[in-house]
């Protein structure tokens, strides 16, 4: 099929806008799909998509659609992920595209993610169709989210087609517009090979499946090609597209989308952004790549029992082919043994790579507490990035600690907006301007450390404002703040595993709730063991465990009181030596338990 006949799109929108159920209605209208094939989310394949109800990978089809101008089109679909942590998945999938379809929710309406995916979309140029979804609904209000199309986004809601994704409603006016808006792909005359790989994963039995989108030059079985990152060679023994499982066919084509199985064995050879060209006539100039992806959040990843190190690092390798956002370098801790230091986007993107080591690979883990990268000057003028708390130079050789910070943007119901201040200026963040939406809602813009949104600022947002808040976040730089190393000292000696970089306002507050963590899980010893915050030199907080009481006296019936008494001197002597040179041994579980919370 000729490129002119051929259209690649995605769909994006917020979380929970319809996406997922949008593509599962396209597939069935264009029979892509047959009806014993038909299930809900159907292009959600992990466990983890269904069971969340969220989309964590973008995942391509091709579906055929006799228009109403009497054409055969070929419709290149990619549905994303509509989560801020997964918003480098967007931005790989829309580079592979010439159009979008961007979804707002009727009764909704626009929401912080919404303008955010619009950014990306027309960051890379794409025509952009507005979707109002969810017309069916009692409490739908198409006319207020076309205003908020125009207001808010500045697209025009002529063009908008209200559907209901779930009612099948509007579906053949979405692929009108497709074929009728978004522009075909244009393709080079040099005839060169050039195809982009925006995704890949890894197959058991064939190795590592590369997903493709050709810009010019064909791909078939058997042709040599390179990767002109690596320069490496291989041979093409597989190629084809998703409908929407993988089927093979004779070639790709300019403007396919589609996958590619080359002799690549290990999952580094292949990376994401590359161009693939062929090795005999190969493309002067690569085409140009997504930009590199930096983490924001850093955490220890070590397997629960020390034997499966070897099978954990085989497995974060697995994962990290398909999802170049994820970062890992092996590091070993006294207290956890040898393990990796692991990079994410959030914490929600965090959470899904752990569930995925335990599903997928059957990998018990635990994690240290998620921290982020702090740049370090010392005194004479040395610049260091630091992501461990462990790494931190001594406090006299440090002159000025830098943290990361971001720009939120929070939409939120009018009368919410005095609770959503406070919840600011509680996580040291500052309000920049706050701009009315509509008449009932509000987005504030306001700067916050990273290091303070990182693990509950979500759920608090969520809960002040019943569920109706939504967020976004992008990275902002760094700056400089009264920030401190606290070290958490048990019977005297540091325990590296706790040591943490806080705010010198809120050292206190978290040295206390640490410390009375630790004293519920800490084995009771023979001497009283104290649990200790410092800063530096400087105890912050104390706890302390009571000694066990072993009867000495017992054997004593009756007899002359200074009996006793020596007893006890003898016995209190003995506890004396005891807290001078005795150590006291952390279980495993009180890592874990402690981590945990």
């Amino acid at each position: 099929m000729s490129a002119e006949l051929t259209r690649n799109f995605s769909i994006i929108a917020h979380i929970d806008h319809g996406k997922t159920t949008l593509s599962d209605r396209l597939l069935e209208f264009t029979n892509t799909i047959s009806n014993r094939q038909k299930q809900d989310q159907m292009l959600d394949s992990m466990d983890l998509e269904r069971e969340r109800g969220i989309t964590i990978k973008a995942h391509p089809v091709t579906m055929e659609y006799p228009a109403k101008d009497g054409k055969i089109y070929k419709l290149n679909l990619l549905d994303t992920p509509g989560h801020v942590d997964f918003s480098y998945e967007v931005s790989r999938s829309l580079a592979a595209c010439e159009g979008a379809l961007l979804l707002v929710d009727a009764s909704q309406g626009v929401e912080a993610q919404t303008v955010a995916n619009l950014n990306l979309a027309m960051q890379q140029d794409l025509y952009v169709i507005p979707v109002i979804n969810k017309v069916d609904l009692p409490n739908a209000d198409v006319e207020k989210a076309k205003r908020q199309l125009e207001d808010i986004l500045q697209l025009s809601a002529d063009e908008a087609v209200p559907a209901s994704a779930k009612m099948g409603i509007g579906i053949e006016e979405i692929l009108e517009s497709i074929v009728r808006l978004v522009p075909p792909p244009t393709v080079p005359e040099d005839g060169y090979l050039r195809a982009s790989v925006f995704d890949s994963v890894f197959d058991a039995y064939r190795g590592v499946v590369s997903y493709v989108r050709v810009m010019s030059g064909t791909i078939t079985r058997g042709q040599k090609v390179r990767m002109m990152s690596t320069g490496n060679d291989y041979e093409i023994k597989d190629v084809g597209v998703f409908r929407p499982k993988m089927t093979p066919c004779e070639k790709l084509e300019p403007g396919d989308v589609g996958y590619l199985i080359a002799n690549v064995k290990t999952t580094a050879d292949v990376k994401i952004g590359d161009t693939v060209t062929e090795t005999r006539r190969p493309s002067p100039v690569a085409l140009p790549g997504f930009k590199e992806i930096h983490p924001l959040v850093f955490s220890g990843i070590y397997p629960v029992s020390t034997d499966d190190f070897e099978s954990l690092k085989a497995a974060v390798g697995k994962l990290q082919i398909n999802d170049s956002a994820f970062t890992f370098m092996a590091e070993s801790s006294a207290a956890l043994g040898f393990g990796f230091r692991c990079g994410f986007l959030g914490l929600l993107h965090m959470e899904i790579i752990q569930e995925r080591l335990r599903r997928e690979f059957n990998m018990d883990v635990i994690s240290t507490y998620p921290s982020v990268i702090y740049e370090v000057r010392k005194t004479d003028g040395t610049e260091l990035m630091v992501d461990n708390p462990s790494f931190l130079p001594s406090a006299q050789t440090i002159d000025v600690i830098r943290e990361p910070i971001v720009k939120v943007y929070i939409m939120i119901p009018n009368e919410y907006i005095g609770d959503i201040m406070g919840l600011v200026m509680d996580k040291r963040g500052s309000v920049e301007n706050t701009e009315t939406l509509d008449d009932r809602r509000v987005m504030i813009h306001c700067t916050l450390p990273l290091n303070e949104i990182l693990v509950d600022f979500n759920d608090k947002l969520k809960s002040l404002t019943r569920g109706y808040g939504s967020m976004d976040y992008e990275h902002a730089g760094y700056k400089a703040d009264e920030l401190v190393k606290m070290d958490i000292l048990i019977a005297g000696d540091p325990i590296e595993a706790f040591s943490c970089i806080v705010h010198r306002g809120k050292a206190e507050f978290r040295g206390r709730a640490l410390c009375a963590k630790l004293k519920e899980v800490i084995p009771q010893q023979l001497f009283v063991v104290a649990i200790q915050a410092a800063i530096g030199g400087k105890v912050i907080a104390r706890e302390s465990i009571s000694a066990l009481r072993k009867d000495v006296t017992a054997k004593c019936y009756g007899g002359d009181i200074t009996r006793k008494r020596k007893l006890l001197e003898k016995q209190k002597e003995g506890k004396k030596r005891m807290k001078a040179i005795g150590k006291v041994n952390i279980p495993q579980e009180a890592f874990i338990e402690v981590l945990k919370s």
